[in-house]
């Protein structure tokens, strides 16, 4: 989540005015990710008592055409139980507008917080959630293809250049030909289903120990299913900046994933190799936002040396990662 668009408060208030929520009483900013606008929007709601919205402009990456399938899916999921938030549909029925020639989605919004140091039990409870996903995702009717998949993350190191990526850091360039290997190893053979593929703990929301909502799924794709139970393993285990693994939290997520739907033993098999092709997703998109996010824009640029390290460790350790900490 990031501010790149900046609206006037006679721009929001016609918008949510599309919808009935009631008129609006504030929207706020949020500043964190890095690929679309949002702000936290207040309104009067329909019954006078107050409600509030996520309000999203699409910005990078994601493409009018496949806004369906993210609000459809949302809606999907919700409807089978999973903890995701709804799409808000404006008075003519639509999921989305157009704004400055941008789209824009209103989003339910659910209480609970991130948590920047995850407990075992909520760990396992975002496991659970994940396959609950998985599951419930296997009747959707829409389907798309996974636009940041491991040929794409080497195309944009290539793309970025080794020169540019050295002035990031040193070590960079080197993860274009790692990229590459990785390409040729690739698994085709797993199990599928509609993957969220970007689940940080920024992206769950936690009242205690357990998930109140699985948010931003605007990277969500077709894809193995071990690949996003992999990219979530990625980016739960590990303390900040990548510097330390946490076999317990890895072991509580797998743990939990598991008592919701059982890796099958080529999953696991493949579970180191897809560790670090989940890790090279994301040095090759932070390495393209670093290089390409504009000064003034209100947004942290995430490093990618952060997922570097975590590549080292999982290439060293392989299924040793996986196994039951002493």
């Amino acid at each position: 989540m990031a501010v790149y668009t900046h609206l006037a408060a006679e721009q929001l208030a016609e918008l949510i005015a599309a919808y009935d929520v009631g008129s609006l009483l504030s929207a706020k900013g949020i500043a964190e990710g890095v690929s679309n606008s949002n702000w936290l929007v207040e309104t009067s709601g329909r019954d006078g008592r107050g409600a509030r919205f996520i309000l999203t402009m699409y910005e990078r990456r994601i493409e009018i055409g496949d806004l369906p399938f993210f609000l459809d899916l949302l809606d999907h999921l919700a409807e089978r139980d999973c903890p995701v938030p709804r799409t808000i549909h404006d008075r003519d029925g639509a999921s989305y507008r157009l704004l400055q020639g941008k789209a824009v989605a209103l989003i339910e919004f659910l209480p609970g917080v991130s948590v920047d140091y995850p407990a075992t039990a909520q760990a396992r409870a975002v496991g659970q959630a994940l396959a609950q996903v998985h599951l419930a995702s296997q009747d959707f009717a829409r389907s798309r293809p996974n636009p940041l998949d491991i040929a794409k993350s080497h195309e944009v190191l290539e793309q970025c250049g080794a020169t540019a990526l050295g002035t990031i850091d040193p070590a960079l360039p080197d993860f274009v030909a790692k990229a590459a290997s990785l390409c040729a190893a690739w698994p085709r053979d797993l199990p599928r289903a509609i993957c969220h593929t970007d689940l940080f703990p920024d992206n769950v929301l936690m009242l205690g120990d357990k998930v109140s909502a699985l948010i931003d799924f605007y990277f969500a794709c077709e894809d193995a299913m071990a690949y996003d139970l992999a990219v979530t393993h990625a980016s739960w285990s590990f303390s900040r900046g990548g510097l330390q693994f946490k076999p317990e939290i890895g072991h509580a997520l797998l743990d939990g994933y598991e008592a919701v739907r059982s890796l099958s033993s080529r999953e696991r098999e493949m579970l180191p190799l897809l560790t670090r092709g989940a890790c090279l997703r994301f040095i090759a998109s932070r390495a393209e936002d670093w290089l390409n996010t504009p000064q003034d824009a209100l947004v942290t640029r995430k490093d990618p040396m952060d997922f570097a390290r975590r590549f080292q460790f999982y290439a060293g350790a392989g299924a040793l990662a996986f196994a039951l900490p002493n």
